[in-house]
């Protein structure tokens, strides 16, 4: 029978594993570049998958921390895969200690209790960035979190049971020549999967540049905002309900971009919310078509409007939906220049200008949209293959400029 530590350590290595699979199997599943719904429960795999959108699962995946060398692999490698395989190795080597009665041996669980420390440390960081950062949970990465907290405790009770023996109870540690063996096994584990993924991630350049282009980007009735400094190489033109919570998430990932230096970036209105835009049956966005008139008066301004309103998105469509006129009243009360054209004719007209325009280029209605020199970015890359595919077009617009 093993020692209770080793049992609570050997535990928390078979549930890292199984939360870290469950992560990376959703993670792959995108790979499709379809919508996919994801795991997001305290009991790893177990219940119906949320397609919404909505859990602190879907934004912990779509933000930049769920991955790396995303501009290099469409949606990256995904850090729960190499979490697996740590994961993994410590239940190897847990068991290991365990079949060759090494649970006394003080270099042994000295190694394994440095072993856990990584995922420790490793969920420590990223717990940090979860709720700092996205201020989202995530309950598989709590499970990860926790699996990885039972993994250091047990191994490291192990290792200082191991310390109090006597010279006579302790067994004769391993020789550094073993330990360092187990180091290179360890680094195997998570080197051969890491590996395997980036040999086998498809390649989707065939879709850069595939999903159409504008008809007439010509803006002579000036509808397209100005969005940060105009000092760019590259025309990049983004269709935006400034209401959407995914243009909210999507602008901020975008800005993360190291090709986003070279853009010059414009606005296109386009309100899911049927006050002021006929190509929708009902109000998706309570409030959108009030926040898009603040955002036309404020004009060189109207990025400042934007980044309020994807701050108070929550507070200002519940607001609308309380009592109608609320959104602009919140607008003008924040921006109080902006009263006497929120709501005037002039502002109603030149949104719907804003909605012709779209018409004319044949825009699907759907927020967000991303064109790079007029060439859109498709839709399944909105996602996790924002950063490759994005990173592509806007290299290549980039070479061809003068």
């Amino acid at each position: 029978m093993p020692p209770v530590l080793l049992i609570v350590a050997l535990v928390g290595s078979l549930l890292g594993l199984v939360f870290a699979s469950v992560s990376t199997y959703d993670f792959v599943a995108h790979l499709d570049r379809q919508v996919h719904g994801l795991h997001c429960s305290f009991l790893p795999g177990i219940g119906t998958p949320d397609a919404t959108g909505a859990s602190g699962c879907h934004l912990t995946l779509m933000s930049p921390y769920s991955s790396v060398l995303r501009t290099s692999i469409w949606g990256g490698i995904p850090i729960s895969l190499p979490a697996m395989a740590v994961f993994g190795f410590l239940l190897f080597w847990g068991g290991l200690l365990w079949i060759t009665g090494r649970t006394q041996d003080r270099g042994a669980t000295g190694f394994y209790a440095l072993a856990t420390a990584v995922p420790a440390f490793a969920s420590l960081v990223m717990g940090i960035i979860s709720i700092s950062a996205l201020s989202a949970v995530c309950k598989v990465c709590v499970g990860i979190y926790i699996s990885s907290l039972l993994c250091a405790i047990g191994a490291a009770g192990l290792w200082h049971r191991a310390g109090g023996l006597r010279e006579d109870q302790a067994r004769a540690p391993l020789s550094m020549g073993a330990l360092g063996l187990a180091f290179v096994v360890g680094c195997l584990f998570v080197g051969s999967s890491v590996v395997a993924y980036a040999a086998s991630a498809p390649n989707f350049d065939k879709y850069v540049g595939k999903c159409g282009t504008l008809a007439r980007p010509e803006d002579p009735q000036k509808v397209l905002l100005p969005l940060g400094p105009q000092t760019g190489s590259v025309d990049v033109l983004e269709v935006v309900d400034p209401l959407c919570p995914a243009c909210r998430a999507f602008e901020r990932r975008f800005e993360k971009l190291s090709q986003a230096e070279h853009a010059r970036r414009r606005a296109l209105l386009f309100p899911l919310d049927n006050n002021c835009n006929w190509m929708v049956d009902s109000a998706v966005h309570p409030g959108a078509c009030a926040i898009s008139e603040a955002m036309l008066c404020a004009g060189n301004d109207a990025e400042s409007v934007l980044r309020w309103a994807f701050d108070q998105q929550e507070e200002i469509v519940a607001a609308e939906r309380a009592k109608a006129g609320s959104a602009a009243k919140l607008a003008i009360a924040r921006f109080p220049r902006l009263a006497g054209c929120v709501g005037s004719a002039k502002a109603k007209a030149r949104l719907n200008r804003a909605l012709r325009w779209a018409v004319n280029n044949q825009v699907p209605v759907l927020t967000p949209q991303l064109y790079v020199n007029g060439t859109r970015l498709c839709d399944a890359d909105t996602d996790l293959g924002l950063d490759y595919m994005l990173s592509r077009l806007i290299e290549g617009a980039a070479s061809k400029a003068p």
